[in-house]
């Protein structure tokens, strides 16, 4: 039971949705610098190559055995989706982690609050979330790892026939403290899609348990990113004065969230919303 065995995730196939920017990049390094193969996926075809080449650069000034591919699609669409899901079946037998970071934000005056914000923020925050792992789930089943059926009533635990699942597949999902609290700025659609995605977590590591897949979420609070780029700008110093802690988030924070959950560490957290944001939840706005 040593530190590498128990946090390592060294070998691991890593899907990484916006893992080309802001959190996704943090956690994308995260895994790279710890031999984890990375792909990364959005929309953005020019920062994934980026991210992998920059990923790939220094990987190489190092003996982790990381590596990043850019795999572009707009994950807001299902048939997106389905072609991640396709081209990766045709790469890798498996896939161990898949992390649903891609996400957007809007934010508007009640009275003026638009159609399409609801639509198109349900739509990639919350609904392609279940598309995408739904159409990766054969790919995640055949990483679980099980024990030898002769060990299996001595582990205890679900079993098939086929050996106890010791250490399952992830599916981690970048949710926001703003799914548990109310937030402040008038972010209507994005406040309870990430809601539903924390639920959708929970329903979903209830069906994907005995397949042999844990699904969790971060409810992360601020962290350096284009989305949060103009809120921090004007408060940030706020912001960071209203934590416990007295910060916002940083590359570790998040990287090392999703180690944890991907490593045989975390591979008994199952259905868990995991507030990722130094406390400020807890704060009484009043």
């Amino acid at each position: 039971m040593d530190v590498n065995t128990l946090f390592g995730i060294k070998g691991k196939v890593v899907l990484i949705t916006g893992g080309a920017k802001g959190i996704g990049r943090m956690i994308s390094e995260g895994f790279v610098r710890n031999g984890a193969k990375v792909y990364i996926s959005s929309r953005d075809a020019a920062a994934c190559e980026t991210a992998a080449s920059e990923l790939n650069a220094l990987a190489s000034k190092t003996s982790s055995g990381g590596s990043a591919v850019s795999l572009p699609a707009d994950l807001s669409s299902a048939e997106g989706c389905t072609r991640v899901a396709h081209e990766l079946s045709q790469r890798e037998q498996k896939l161990h982690v898949l992390i649903n970071n891609s996400g957007a934000t809007w934010g508007a005056a009640y009275d003026e609050y638009p159609e399409n914000a609801w639509t198109k923020l349900l739509t990639l925050n919350l609904h392609r979330v279940f598309t995408l792992t739904q159409a990766l789930t054969p790919l995640l089943e055949k990483a679980a790892k099980k024990t030898s059926s002769s060990s299996s009533s001595s582990e205890g635990g679900r079993s098939d026939g086929g050996g106890v699942v010791i250490d399952p597949a992830r599916v981690i999902h970048i949710g926001s403290i703003d799914g548990i609290r109310v937030p402040l700025l008038p972010t209507y659609a994005y406040s309870a899609s990430k809601a539903g995605l924390h639920h959708l977590s929970r329903h979903m590591a209830v069906e994907l348990g005995p397949r042999g897949i844990t699904s969790n979420t971060l409810a992360c609070g601020p962290f350096p990113s284009k989305m949060m780029a103009a809120t921090l700008r004007d408060f940030g110093e706020d912001i960071k004065a209203a934590n416990p802690l007295g910060r916002i988030g940083t590359p570790e924070d998040a990287a090392g969230a999703c180690l944890f959950l991907a490593s045989r560490a975390g591979a008994f957290v199952n259905g868990a919303t995991v507030t990722l944001d130094g406390g400020v939840a807890l704060v009484s706005k009043i």
